[in-house]
């Protein structure tokens, strides 16, 4: 049995317990914006989006929660799923992206969501999906091996095969085709995911949720007073460039949101608030900016 309530009282406990820990970190709290589409809209729901802005570590985090209705899948649904063409839908999830100063400080996004596919008279159809990914702008092995291992550790109670399943899958969507080039180092991405019945299912994005602290705030303080100076935030620009190629272009979740007409500051909370873009710009041979698409941007098995 769907239970829609017990999923959303999890995610709006996951985002306050991830604020609560990183405001406590960057010493500056959370503005809360709680925000409503009103039904005659044809995106009806709520949700709190929550942004930290020129924090003390962070340049810039959001972490989003919503809770949506609609009466037609936009076609970045049912893009895989053809079948569901025309139903109604039912989504809610968490969504978080932080972008700190230091630019020693990988970029983090995580993501947690339930979804369901509903017609008059039909059994709706649900799934659930998420993961999180890890972009880094210098590279740091430890940092790279003590991320996947987290993600693995999460998945295990629910079998053996999730890790590498997942691991391939993230690797393969946070990929710029237009670039040939990894977005960062990977994590886990999971989407259309019932498998194991809703209990198991929803336990398994559980724990996804839980394990994301455990996988970022160790990296965050070990790197986030690291001295750095204008050749790394020019790089760090740089990158960030990619990530909102990224964003724009390829991600399911950007384009569901704008499609459907969700709520565009909230879809676009994941923007750095700073990024650049230098004609054919090339790193110094040898140099700690050439060694992160050398060593550690092409996928590799980490853990």
């Amino acid at each position: 049995m769907i239970d829609s309530q017990a999923v959303r009282a999890y995610l709006l406990g996951l985002q306050d317990r991830i604020t609560a820990a990183v405001a406590d970190i960057d010493g500056r709290p959370f503005a809360i914006d709680a925000w409503e589409k009103p039904p005659t809209e044809r995106l009806r729901g709520n949700g709190r989006t929550c942004i930290l802005e020129e924090g003390g570590v962070m340049e810039r985090a959001g972490v989003g929660f919503s809770h949506v209705r609609g009466d037609m899948l936009p076609p970045s649904a049912t893009a895989n799923r053809p079948e569901l063409s025309g139903r109604g839908f039912e989504a809610m999830g968490v969504s978080l992206v932080f972008h700190p100063r230091n630019p020693y400080v990988p970029t983090v996004h995580m993501n947690v969501r339930c979804f369901m596919a509903v017609r008059a008279g039909a059994d709706p159809v649900w799934w659930f999906g998420g993961g999180m990914d890890l972009t880094p702008y210098y590279g740091n092995a430890d940092d790279c091996r003590h991320f996947h291992a987290t993600c693995k550790a999460a998945l295990a109670p629910f079998g053996d095969t999730l890790y590498p399943r997942f691991k391939r899958w993230c690797d393969e969507y946070f990929f710029l085709k237009h670039r040939n080039e990894a977005r960062g180092i990977g994590g886990i991405f999971f989407d259309d995911f019932a498998e194991l019945g809703f209990e198991r299912s929803f336990a398994m994005m559980q724990a996804v949720g839980d394990g994301f602290l455990e996988a970022y705030l160790p990296i965050l303080r070990a790197r986030m007073d690291t001295p750095f100076g204008e050749r790394e935030r020019e790089f760090q620009a740089i990158r960030r460039g990619r990530y909102v190629e990224f964003n724009l272009v390829f991600d399911r979740g950007t384009l569901f949101g704008l499609q459907s007409g969700g709520r565009t500051e909230s879809i676009l909370m994941s923007m750095p608030p700073r990024a650049a873009w230098r004609y054919d710009w090339q790193p110094e041979p040898g140099s700690a900016e050439a060694a992160l698409a050398t060593d550690f941007l092409p996928a590799r098995d980490w853990v």
